[in-house]
């Protein structure tokens, strides 16, 4: 017998969040606290998002599936119509709902980090432990991206 959670077990005690503005301005708010860049999940319509506080479970609801293209790591990836994982600061974990286009297969992305802050990296793993590392920049909006480059320049 399975020892899983139910999707309703998972998500009890969650704040939940409806429509495509506070969604995006609660997925945007989310992102700065684990410290990642705003572009790392850029994904469409949001229709609804939840956190649960207690165990760090995130959701995020779209419209439709979406396929983004990142120009800064060329690379297309794939967004489900739901994306869920638990966080942490600087870490996103049993990830689901991501894939990544790789030669002609997708490959599942269940997890995202930035083990070393000084690194300016972020590091995509595949359910098989397989990792690529970008620079974090290549997941910023232009005007985070110009902040960012000023303060390490200081």
């Amino acid at each position: 017998m399975a020892s899983g959670k139910s999707r309703e077990d998972e998500r009890a005690g969650a704040e939940i969040i409806h429509g495509s503005e506070e969604c995006y301005r609660h997925s945007v708010k989310l992102l700065e606290e684990l410290g990642f860049p705003r572009g790392v999940l850029p994904l469409q319509d949001l229709e609804e998002c939840g956190i649960v506080h207690k165990t760090g479970f995130v959701w995020m609801k779209q419209k439709a599936p979406y396929e983004h293209f990142f120009v800064g790591t060329n690379n297309r990836v794939s967004y489900a119509k739901e994306v869920t994982a638990h966080v942490e600061k600087c870490r996103m974990k049993k990830m689901t709902g991501v894939k990544s286009k790789q030669m002609f297969l997708w490959v599942p992305i269940v997890e995202m980090c930035i083990e070393d802050p000084a690194s300016k990296k972020i590091n995509f793993k595949t359910p098989m432990g397989i990792g690529k590392s970008f620079p974090i920049t290549a997941f910023m909006e232009d005007e985070e991206k110009k902040k960012y480059l000023e303060k390490v320049d200081e």
